[in-house]
């Protein structure tokens, strides 16, 4: 690979110029490929083995993690010439795939795979830190990494509590002074990133609730538990009660997504099922969510004579970025393409497992564009006929590149 210098930053580093004719190829049949055969959470192997053997071929020594999907990679070792000097910053990836059926019926590159979609753009985000991988390992070679790399390849980031964690206990943060991130926004044109100092994704926890109640007629609800009207209400009235038990600005926010009981209109059942997701913006109104929704819906159950068992499953904070990672993210694409390169994003109500990194070292997610300038047509995440501008690949390697030479972290 032939990288020539096109810019001098601060500190002695360099900024290659644009990716080799046929490193951007590479990348893009890579990414095609692992949109064929995208694989769900805790399944990546085919993934991880295509990983794995591109790094080797670049003379890396991947190591796959324990929980045997996912690996990390470090680029240089703490401890040599980099003693004393910038900290490991880590470029993370999430590698898996999603549920839910391809439907990009005329697209050459479409899932293989009954049922499994690389919708949210898994795909891409693994190819960019493989492609800046590749790009950091040339520029070692030559001397000119001022720092040392690691790179994160993540399984079941799809799944609560998201496999960032299993990362964290193989000891893949061990040594990182900081981490950074990016996501595929299908609202951002690709050549554009988008950043946020603060949080910019929401927290997003999982509620199960089963009420019981001994059943009866429905001529005669009133010597029994109505256990229909019992649903309806934790439905209707827990989301009122919480939210005047929080700051509204904290955006806590309950949403029903199921809701099952009963199989005849004059039977009155004696099971229920609910289940729906908590998300909130302040991630100190997350920390107490757990006690006061549980509260509200035991008040409501037993208002209605109902005995209630609820499953509160902890999902995930939000992604605060810290501004310091932030601020170099934004050095790092303005030094690549240019002050018009950087936007400012909103918060989102999505969940994101990169959050529990940023509960160990400072880190930041930038919001990659993926939409083709011009296009009107939205594809939008978790949604089977999602796909990118391709270019955005590149873009995501210069970015990461790019930050892993500005010498403005320490």
């Amino acid at each position: 690979m032939s990288l020539e210098s096109e810019v001098d930053l601060p500190g002695g580093a360099v900024l290659p110029g644009a990716l080799p004719d046929a490193l951007r190829a590479e990348l893009i049949a890579f990414r095609r490929d692992l949109h064929m055969h995208p694989e769900l959470g805790n399944q990546e192997f085919r993934t991880t083995a295509a990983i794995k053997e591109r790094l080797e071929e670049a003379g890396l020594k991947p190591r796959v993690l324990s929980v045997g999907t996912g690996l990390v990679c470090d680029i240089g070792v703490p401890g040599e010439q980099w003693d004393g000097g910038p900290s490991m910053l880590a470029l993370r990836a999430d590698i898996d795939g999603l549920p839910i059926p391809d439907t990009k019926s005329e697209c050459p590159y479409r899932s293989t795979v009954p049922d499994r979609a690389h919708a949210c753009g898994h795909d891409v985000h693994t190819t960019v830190v493989l492609g800046a991988g590749l790009v950091l390992a040339e520029l070692h070679k030559q001397g000119l990494l001022p720092r040392p790399v690691r790179l994160i390849f993540q399984p079941a980031e799809e799944v609560l509590p998201g496999g960032a964690a299993d990362v964290i206990d193989c000891g893949a943060l061990e040594g990182v002074g900081a981490i950074i991130a990016v996501h595929c926004d299908p609202r951002v044109d690709a050549g554009k990133i988008g950043l946020r100092e603060g949080p910019i994704t929401s927290a997003c926890d999982r509620l199960e609730i089963a009420l019981d109640g001994p059943g009866g007629h429905t001529a005669r609800p009133h010597l029994t538990t109505d256990l229909v009207t019992a649903a309806a209400r934790v439905v209707t009235d827990v989301p009122a009660l919480v939210g005047r038990r929080f700051d509204s600005r904290s955006g806590l926010a309950i949403t029903w997504g199921r809701i099952e009981s009963g199989h005849a209109p004059n039977v009155i059942p004696q099971h229920a099922e609910l289940s729906g997701t908590v998300r909130c913006l302040d991630i100190e109104a997350w920390r107490t969510a757990p006690d006061v929704v549980v509260a509200a819906i035991d008040e409501v159950a037993n208002l209605h004579r109902a005995k209630s068992e609820i499953n509160y499953v902890r999902g995930v904070p939000p992604v605060v970025n810290e501004p310091g990672v932030t601020e170099l993210l934004r050095d790092a694409m303005i030094a690549r393409r240019g002050v018009e390169s950087v936007e400012g994003t909103e918060q989102s109500l999505g969940g994101e497992d990169f959050s529990w990194y940023l509960e160990h070292v400072p880190g930041a997610m930038a919001r990659l564009g993926v939409r083709t300038p011009g296009e009107r047509h939205i594809r939008d995440l978790h949604q089977g006929d999602f796909d990118v501008d391709e270019s955005a690949i590149t873009v995501g390697v210069e970015l990461f590149t790019a930050a892993a030479l500005v010498n403005g972290l320490r």
